[in-house]
């Protein structure tokens, strides 16, 4: 059922606590060098402290070791930040439960906002401790995830907060709304054909995402340094390409469950160093007919054709992991095919997260796609089938 949202109920007066996703990358003097993050969350805060609520924001940033604070981890840079973008101040506490947080979060007027230091300086946050979580849940009169990142995790801000918060509003942000539709709807009731395409280094990593899409795909096209072990598995040769061995018994398995739903790459470009890809020999093979002494670093041509000719029909495309290396040009050409044919198709496209959403974007396609998740694990746990307990407990809209 879908999930009522921060839209949905009433915030005048009332103090809404938020987690949000605010793990920025920061450079060594702690500038943060992509804002995408914050920006992605305006449209939920904007909803809260434009309609008079009071709005407390949590959010983790990096790995701390959970034993207080570190300050190259920080979440002072990002409300920095969060004030320039709204052009208002924005209050930060020094800690997340302690008394500071209870100070500024109970002086909070109508249309203010305060950032809570970094969840993960209390070790409470990863365990999912209770008796932190019920610290959290009393600053406030209503909750919203709009972390999708963090969704498949059962962190306390994630579960055990609006667990202590039953009884209070609970509720999905914009972000979160937006990536359970479509994700949600991708899997459960797609346009079809459907076609999944799927890239990345291991099989391992992928392995019950490709299950659950075998079950449920039209066809779903291998890449990326995972498709090694499938030529493995096929009795190919593929020289020094990075393989998981162990796992080409699963290979097969895979492959034989696919049939014809799933696509392997017919041909490879590879090369003879890694640390040089640029000026290193290259040649394209044909897939499971690498030489000693070469490594594959990309799809090939016909792979890349044959795959955009899949994806040309498809009416729902959902992408996770690029073909090749695709940083360093030229192997970039097997992940820019497959993302034109996506960008060209007339399908709902929707961009796992992580390096694929990285690729899209780097390679100028974000704008031409459907969606682009803001969670790469997530996505995952969510291709597989995973519930989440974070998004399950949220209230439900009124049928």
């Amino acid at each position: 059922m879908a999930k009522k949202t921060i839209d949905q109920i009433e915030v005048a007066g009332k103090t809404i606590l938020m987690r949000v996703d605010f793990n920025v990358p920061l450079d060594e003097t702690q500038k943060i060098t992509d804002d995408r993050r914050i920006r992605m969350a305006l449209p939920s805060i904007k909803s809260v402290i434009d309609r008079g609520g009071r709005l407390i924001l949590m959010s983790h940033l990096g790995r701390p070791a959970g034993t207080g604070f570190e300050e190259k981890f920080s979440l002072a840079p990002a409300a920095a930040c969060l004030a320039e973008l709204l052009g208002k101040p924005v209050s930060m506490a020094t800690d997340t439960v302690g008394e500071d947080a209870a100070s500024k979060a109970g002086s909070l007027s109508d249309g203010d906002v305060l950032v809570l230091e970094n969840l993960r300086f209390n070790s409470g946050e990863k365990k999912g401790c209770s008796e932190f979580a019920e610290k959290l849940a009393g600053l406030a009169d209503g909750y919203c995830n709009d972390a999708f990142g963090t969704c498949h995790r059962s962190d306390a801000s994630m579960v055990a907060v609006p667990q202590a918060m039953s009884g209070k509003p609970r509720v999905v942000g914009h972000l979160v709304a937006r990536e359970i539709q479509y994700l949600s709807d991708a899997i459960g009731n797609p346009a079809r054909p459907f076609v999944a395409i799927l890239g990345g280094a291991k099989v391992s990593d992928k392995i019950n995402v490709i299950n659950n899409l075998l079950g449920i795909c039209d066809a779903v096209l291998i890449g990326g340094a995972m498709a090694y072990t499938f030529s493995l598995a096929n009795g190919g040769e593929v020289g020094d390409s990075l393989v998981e061995k162990d796992k080409v018994d699963l290979a097969k398995e895979l492959v034989s469950k696919g049939g014809d739903k799933l696509h392997l790459p017919v041909d490879t470009h590879c090369g003879d160093d890694f640390a040089d890809i640029a000026g290193c020999n290259k040649q394209v093979v044909a897939a499971g007919q690498i030489p000693d002494g070469w490594e594959g670093f990309d799809i090939g041509p016909e792979t890349a054709a044959k795959y955009a000719a899949v994806i040309k029909d498809a009416k729902t495309v959902v992408w996770n992991g690029p073909m090749g290396v695709f940083e360093k040009p030229p192997m970039d050409e097997g992940t820019k095919a497959v993302a034109q044919a996506v960008a060209d198709s007339d399908s709902i496209s929707i961009i796992g997260g992580g390096d694929s959403a990285a690729a899209v974007d780097q390679l100028g396609f974000a704008e031409q796609v459907s969606h682009v998740s803001t969670g790469g694990g997530a996505s995952l746990a969510m291709l597989e089938g995973q519930a989440f307990a974070a998004v399950d407990l949220l209230d439900d809209t009124e049928s």
